[in-house]
């Protein structure tokens, strides 16, 4: 199965800069803890999540009225295409331990979404859902 077939589309941005506290509102309104950051062009320039504002952001005394999306963002940005196989993201997600996937198209414009949740959805991948939650959670041996 493609990504394209099974992921989340109409996936919510903000742009870099945007407040954090704007930010934090698009979350709370969407329901969701990740946001794409894309520039004005549609690109994607990183991602920024709850735990960037919370954790991030207000340990270093950043005002969310007033500090950037940029300021707290993450630029570098795990992905796949959309015409890849859905084994290709699972293999992705756990070797990066991420939960969530973003989805390019070729000209690397985001047009979507691939979670575990997109995956237990699907009565076909729940099998695949399990194995990568498994292999998400596992704790990363540091040396």
């Amino acid at each position: 199965m493609r990504l394209n077939d099974c992921m989340t589309r109409g996936v919510q941005c903000t742009g870099p800069g945007a407040s954090l506290q704007e930010a934090a509102t698009k979350m709370r309104d969407l329901d969701i803890g990740t946001l794409p950051v894309c520039g004005d062009d549609g690109r994607l320039m990183g991602i920024v999540t709850d735990r960037d504002i919370a954790v991030r952001a207000v340990a270093k005394g950043y005002n969310p009225k007033t500090a950037k999306v940029a300021e707290a963002m993450t630029p570098t940005v795990v992905y796949c295409y959309e015409d890849q196989e859905l084994d290709d993201a699972v293999r992705i997600m756990e070797d990066k331990q991420i939960r969530r996937l973003l989805v390019l198209d070729r000209n690397k414009r985001l047009t979507g979404i691939i979670s575990l949740a997109d995956l237990a959805a699907s009565s076909s991948e729940r099998d695949l859902a399990a194995e990568a939650l498994e292999a998400i959670s596992e704790p990363t041996h540091r040396t």
